[in-house]
C-alpha cells in the first residue's frame, strides 16, 4: 500500500500536468454539474474553496452562486489555530487577495464584519488531493477541512475533483471525514451511507 504522503504527491503531480485549456474545460463541466445538483439548488448558505494551482476552478461557480441569490462564504486559513474562518463574500473580484500559500482569501476587514459560524452552512464544497470511490478524501495534510466538517455533520459535503484524482480505495484514518458526493468531469460519485 502506497503511503498517504506518496499517493498525494503522485496524484498532485499528475494533476499538475494538465494543460491550462484542459483544466478550464474540465472545471467548466464540473461546475455546471455542481450548479445543477440538489446540494446547491436546495442550499441557501454555501461554503466554497477558492481554487489555486491546479485545483478545479471555482471563481466562475462563486459568481454564478452569487447571481442566483445564494449566500456564499469562503475560507481564511488560520494556521496557528489550525482552523478555517468562514467569511461571506459578495464580490470576489474586489474582496479577495492572496493569503495563506497565495490562496485568494477575503480581506482582513471582512473577517471582522462578515464571519459566520460553521453551523449556518447548508453545503460545504471542498478541494482535496486524492479521493476514492466510497467518497473518502485526502486533503493536503493540514486537516483544516476535516476539523470543520466534524463540527457540522448535517451539512452536505461535496468535493470537486478531476477524474485523475480518483482511486478505488484510500487508506483512511479515523479523523478523515467522509463526503456525500464527489463531482468529476466524467461522473458524480455518491455515498449512500451518509444520511441527512
Amino acid at each position: 500500500m502506497t503511503s498517504p504522503f506518496a499517493l498525494r504527491k503522485e496524484i498532485l503531480a499528475a494533476r499538475d500536468t494538465m494543460s491550462r485549456e484542459q483544466l478550464q474545460e474540465k472545471s467548466r463541466v464540473i461546475g455546471q454539474k455542481l450548479l445543477a445538483s440538489d446540494e446547491i439548488i436546495n442550499a441557501e448558505n454555501i461554503f466554497i474553496y477558492v481554487n489555486f494551482r491546479s485545483e478545479v476552478e471555482t471563481l466562475f461557480i462563486i459568481r454564478q452562486l452569487l447571481a442566483g441569490g445564494k449566500q456564499v462564504s469562503v475560507p481564511v486559513t488560520r494556521v496557528a489555530e489550525k482552523k478555517l474562518d468562514i467569511v461571506v463574500i459578495k464580490d470576489p473580484d474586489k474582496e479577495l487577495r492572496p493569503g495563506y500559500c497565495n490562496i485568494p482569501e477575503p480581506l482582513e476587514e471582512l473577517v471582522q464584519t462578515r464571519s459566520v459560524t460553521p453551523q449556518t452552512l447548508d453545503t460545504v464544497i471542498l478541494p482535496g488531493s486524492v479521493f476514492d470511490e466510497k467518497c473518502g478524501r485526502f486533503g493536503y495534510g493540514g486537516g483544516f477541512y476535516d476539523r470543520l466538517l466534524s463540527q457540522i455533520p448535517g451539512a452536505s459535503r461535496v468535493a470537486l475533483a478531476f477524474e485523475i484524482q480518483i482511486v478505488t480505495e484510500l487508506p483512511l484514518q479515523n479523523h478523515d471525514e467522509i463526503l456525500d458526493c464527489i463531482i468529476t468531469e466524467k461522473r458524480t460519485i455518491r455515498n449512500a451511507s451518509r444520511q441527512h
